[in-house]
């Protein structure tokens, strides 16, 4: 054991735990995952579809194992009871345990301790510094700052002025490995996700986008099938380093119809700014589902939108009758296989 070190609260006591291998019609595993995790601490923050969040402060005592030790313990369970092998980061924050998760193969456990907190993030690259997308990093390097080393070494002043009073401020707090951010307790929220990953890395922004409608599309049927709205669109694009940005838009109304999720699909890749980004998957999640019999819905005067919207409801009787892919939307194309 490891004595003391099971006893210092600014020790490594968050577990950020990835669930290698779900996909978006495993939300019954992901949530018996969920609960293999609640057995150790009840401090456990779903990040659907495939990843948490655990403080286990309070369960190094109890279990008389330091956190790195926890993580194994996760690992084993997760692959005897479900077959679901996890990649677990250790650390102080949720910050550096989201990175360490991050910085190297699948199915692993990588713990940061707070010694090796600076040599760790200084030798890693602008991106891969938790809430820093790819226009956000191409803006640094162009100043230089290519790796989150020299961010910390940055002063200030120059972040602010070049990001902006708060989040410049935020960002090079988050480069020093400070972060606040407490372990919140969640369930898994009411949601439904379709997703992508492409043969090989996608540069091509058209191809994306008719991907993104084909998800789209896929998520308005199911959605529209259980009678179900969703009220904010989240979009998650991962790259061919492991990384990811997730971006979530709040939808104007709650809504099943397809054009409107496609809409809010695009403008979120559109606000990332992926000129040169080397995508290796896409994914889009319907959230804050609730019955569409109790949504408000403003009515429209559009006849084009009416028409619209019965086109779509002889589209999901054809496809009832033959099949999902007996009908797509104009200017999607089947996502190539993976």
């Amino acid at each position: 054991m490891t004595g003391d070190r099971t006893r210092t609260g600014d020790g490594p006591h968050v577990l950020y735990v990835h669930f290698d291998g779900l996909g978006p019609a495993t939300t019954e595993r992901y949530e018996a995952l969920l609960a293999l995790l609640t057995d150790i601490t009840p401090v456990v923050q779903a990040l659907p579809p495939d990843a948490a969040l655990a403080d286990v402060r309070g369960a190094l005592r109890y279990f008389g194992r330091d956190a790195a030790e926890l993580a194994q313990l996760v690992r084993l369970r997760a692959l005897a009871l479900h077959g679901t092998d996890c990649t677990v980061g250790v650390a102080a924050s949720p910050l550096l345990a989201r990175m360490a998760a991050q910085a190297g193969e699948p199915g692993q456990v990588r713990e940061v301790r707070p010694e090796e907190t600076a040599a760790f993030l200084d030798r890693r690259p602008v991106a891969a510094l938790h809430g820093v997308g790819p226009a956000t990093a191409r803006t640094l390097c162009a100043y230089g700052l290519d790796s989150v080393g020299r961010l910390a070494a940055a002063p200030p002043a120059t972040l602010q002025r070049i990001l902006g009073a708060a989040p410049g401020r935020r960002l090079h707090e988050r480069a020093r490995g400070i972060d606040p951010t407490p372990v919140t307790p969640t369930a898994p929220p009411r949601s439904a996700t379709a997703e992508h990953r492409f043969e090989r890395d996608e540069l091509d922004a058209a191809h994306r986008r008719s991907t993104l409608l084909a998800l789209a599309d896929d998520l308005g049927f199911r959605l529209r099938a259980e009678g179900q709205v969703a009220r904010a669109l989240t979009l998650t694009v991962r790259y061919a380093d492991r990384s990811a940005t997730t971006r979530t838009r709040t939808l104007s109304e709650p809504t099943a119809h397809t054009p409107a999720l496609a809409a809010a699909a695009y403008a979120l890749h559109d606000a990332l700014g992926l000129q040169r980004a080397r995508v290796r998957g896409v994914a889009l999640r319907a959230e804050e589902l609730t019955a569409a019999e109790l949504a408000a819905r403003q009515l429209s005067f559009d006849v084009r939108e009416e028409k619209a919207r019965r086109a779509e409801a002889a589209a999901d009787r054809a496809r009832r009758r033959f099949g999902t892919a007996a009908v797509r939307p104009a200017g999607s194309s089947p996502p190539r296989a993976a």
